[in-house]
């Protein structure tokens, strides 16, 4: 198993450009797989893929339940042995996937947290004064509302990867996928103010030896002149946060739910959002759609006679009846 499990890990890094995230988050789900076979289900010290069978995968899910493990990892463990062995099928390894017919577990459907359009205006202003990381942090967040980008997305931007007079970035998605961008007016300030002042921090930090590569320009840097991590941008988050009051439970990624909706209630359609958010599959846009109808329903709630369990209007002696 575990010589299939790393031919398929090599397949998945060089055919399909996976992210160095997504990879281990497969073989994170395999290893579990291994471990639950050599273990608790074969007691063996090794397993070839052909002792693999249906009963294994299901007894495999009922482990995970009886741990405690959610639905969400559940079904994410069962895709990944579900690919592992599809892989094996097409490489003529096996003859049969005997995890196809295993059903997943159904999972719940949040939706998306986001902000409302007076909770945006306060996050984007919390962040006050004007020395360089001010100036970086308010960049920052006006691009991730401006643009609903992801974060490894937004730390990975250089300055190459943007035109500040067309308002325009390309930026490289999952998958390898590249798509451009759009952003407004108040991003590009912000922008254009960091950039006043971003060769003053690139130069604090190659003084002391802690900048970036010098062919590298990262847009967001850290204090020491270094390209900003996802975890830094997590702080940046909080912090405005907790400047602005808002209640807790908002991320970095909370900006790009944000983004999407606004955009869903100005009236774009779809496949316009789709495209803006580097989602490959319709499916995974549409869930907007639920706070749009979820919005629908609180107007009609409020504005409908019936809705508010009031009567129908009466009509006067005077009304056509016609």
């Amino acid at each position: 198993m575990q010589h299939l499990i790393y031919q398929f890990l090599r397949h998945l890094d060089e055919e399909r450009n996976l992210s160095p995230h997504t990879l281990r988050a497969y073989d994170n789900d395999l290893q579990r797989f291994v471990r639950f076979l050599t273990g608790d289900f074969l007691a063996s010290e090794t397993v070839a893929p052909g002792e693999v069978d249906t009963l294994a995968v299901r007894s495999f899910l009922a482990a995970m339940t009886r741990d405690g493990i959610g639905a969400t990892s559940r079904s994410r463990a069962l895709s990944a042995v579900r690919s592992l062995f599809r892989y094996a099928c097409r490489e003529g390894i096996l003859d049969h996937n005997p995890a196809r017919g295993v059903r997943a577990p159904k999972l719940p459907k949040p939706l998306p947290r986001h902000l409302r359009p007076g909770e945006t205006e306060d996050l984007l202003e919390a962040r006050e004064g004007q020395d360089p990381l001010a100036l970086r942090d308010r960049a920052l967040l006006e691009l991730l509302y401006a643009s609903g980008l992801r974060v490894g997305e937004l730390v990975s931007l250089d300055w190459r990867d943007i035109d500040l007079p067309a308002r325009l970035l390309r930026v490289v998605g999952k998958g390898g996928k590249e798509r451009m961008v759009p952003f407004g007016r108040p991003a590009t300030a912000a922008l254009q103010s960091w950039l006043a002042v971003w060769e003053g921090v690139r130069a604090q930090g190659a003084a002391l030896g802690l900048a970036a590569d010098g062919e590298e320009e990262p847009i967001f840097l850290n204090y020491r002149g270094g390209r900003l991590t996802a975890r830094s941008v997590r702080r940046v988050v909080d912090r405005a946060v907790d400047a602005a009051g808002i209640a807790r439970g908002v991320h970095p990624h909370t900006l790009r739910h944000t983004f999407a909706t606004h955009l869903l209630e100005g009236g774009a359609d779809l496949r316009a959002i789709q495209e803006l958010l580097g989602h490959s599959s319709l499916a995974t846009t549409q869930r907007y759609t639920h706070l749009e109808v979820e919005r629908l329903l609180a107007v009609y709630r409020q504005s409908h006679p019936r809705a508010r369990g009031e009567g129908p209007a009466q009509a006067s002696p005077e009304s056509d009846t016609r």
